[in-house]
């Protein structure tokens, strides 16, 4: 029995996805759980996964369609299954495969056909038709890249990039350049970075901690490994996001969300920390981390940090009003100061950079280098003082110099 693939709902506030790219093609074995489709909403992108094992009999739309949820976007089954009644309703599906020349009324039409010899038909969606008019392009020349060679907004934009669209998906001449249109999650990421920066007094402190109490517990916890795998493997940015949920314990003010006219201080720590993905920059949230011990937290921030690089993050954790404060670590790629953008209406982001060795009075007219970890604190200074920021960067500084794992003790 054949089975839908269905777009699915992303939060209560989305109504309608993108498809950017397809994986699979109509005729292809899959099996459940092989990555279908990516899609994006205005938020988040996503990866789509076949629900069951069969054929891909049929795909609903394409690359650059925007797909309404809960509609049908593909079907999965056996080999000459019937599937009309998979198919999707609306003015935005493309027709099944296995048309005939009867079609549907215009109104409904995904495929607007002009009455040519029969080889010659120009097959366009609606979508490229408009972005074509809009931009005055001449469309009955181009070649289209979907099915039966028909014009897809894609091609519309490698035109408008001034690529030539009979060698779309070849090799191209090489360009002086390209110009590569946004996608949804870039544009997301450009309006909130923006956005924070007109929308708030930012400041930035700079500071740098003593960090070998954490090199020393990463180093034993490596050697732990060696002997159990089945340990828990914790890292330095684990400690530093469990050192960092301690000090806001003390310092509410920063834990905050700046409303205008009120601010929020919350009662739990919600902690968001910044994911590098080929998608895009996402923030998760790890909702009331004060409750956990450093091997919960460190197991969640996996977690989430694994479910976005996977495109399967629950959006409601991926909004900036989720998280109380956030940590981007840049350490990773030898950041040794950085200033954070504030993800509004946060009060407050740590920045956490790279180790260096620094120079440091050992005592007893001794000199000798010490590795320091930067952390870069910047906050909204219409919520947030410079005292109390100081304040509380110092309290993470010393909380890393402090550190202590009793859990593996």
């Amino acid at each position: 029995m054949a089975i839908p693939v269905v777009m699915p709902k992303q939060g209560q506030s989305v109504e309608t996805c993108i498809i950017t790219q397809w994986f699979k093609a109509p005729g292809d074995k899959v099996a459940s759980g092989d990555v279908l489709f990516s899609y994006e909403t205005d938020k988040a992108a996503f990866d789509m996964e076949a629900p069951a094992e069969g054929i891909l009999l049929d795909t609903f739309f394409n690359e650059g369609d925007e797909v309404p949820v809960l509609v049908n976007v593909a079907v999965i089954g056996k080999p000459g299954e019937d599937i009309k009644s998979f198919y999707p309703e609306g003015d935005t599906a493309k027709p099944p495969h296995d048309e005939t020349d009867q079609q549907p009324q215009k109104d409904k039409e995904e495929e607007l056909t002009f009455t040519f010899p029969k080889d010659n038909r120009i097959r366009i969606s609606p979508r490229a038709k408009r972005l074509a008019e809009e931009k005055s392009i001449d469309y009955n020349n181009i070649k289209g890249s979907g099915p039966n060679h028909r014009i897809i907004v894609s091609d519309i934009d490698d035109v408008l990039a001034g690529k030539s669209s009979s060698q779309h998906k070849e090799k191209r001449e090489e360009a002086e350049y390209i110009d590569q249109p946004l996608s949804n999650i870039r544009k997301m990421i450009a309006n909130a970075m923006h956005t924070s920066l007109q929308n708030a007094a930012q400041l930035t402190h700079h500071m740098s901690a003593d960090v070998r109490p954490l090199l020393n517990t990463r180093r034993k916890i490596k050697e732990d490994l060696n002997s159990d795998s089945q340990k828990p493997d914790i890292t330095l940015n684990d400690m530093i996001c469990w050192c960092v949920v301690r000090a806001l314990g003390k310092f509410s003010e920063l834990n905050s969300h700046f409303l205008d006219n009120n601010i929020r201080i919350f009662n739990r720590t919600h902690l968001g920390f910044a994911v590098d993905t080929p998608r895009g920059l996402m923030v998760p949230v790890i909702k009331n981390a004060d409750e956990m011990s450093l091997i919960q937290l460190s197991a969640e921030l996996k977690s989430a940090a694994d479910s976005c690089r996977k495109g399967s993050i629950n959006p409601e954790l991926i909004q900036s009003t989720a998280a109380s404060f956030t940590v981007s670590n840049l350490g990773n790629y030898g950041v040794e100061m950085f200033t954070p953008v504030i993800n509004l209406p946060q009060v407050a982001i740590l920045g956490v950079c790279t180790i260096t060795n620094k120079p440091v009075d050992l005592g007893n007219n001794t000199f000798g280098f010490v590795p320091h970890i930067g952390l870069s604190l910047t906050y909204d200074h219409r919520a947030v003082d410079g005292g109390p920021a100081t304040l509380f960067l110092k309290e993470i500084k010393q909380e890393i110099e402090n550190f202590r794992l009793p859990e593996i003790q």
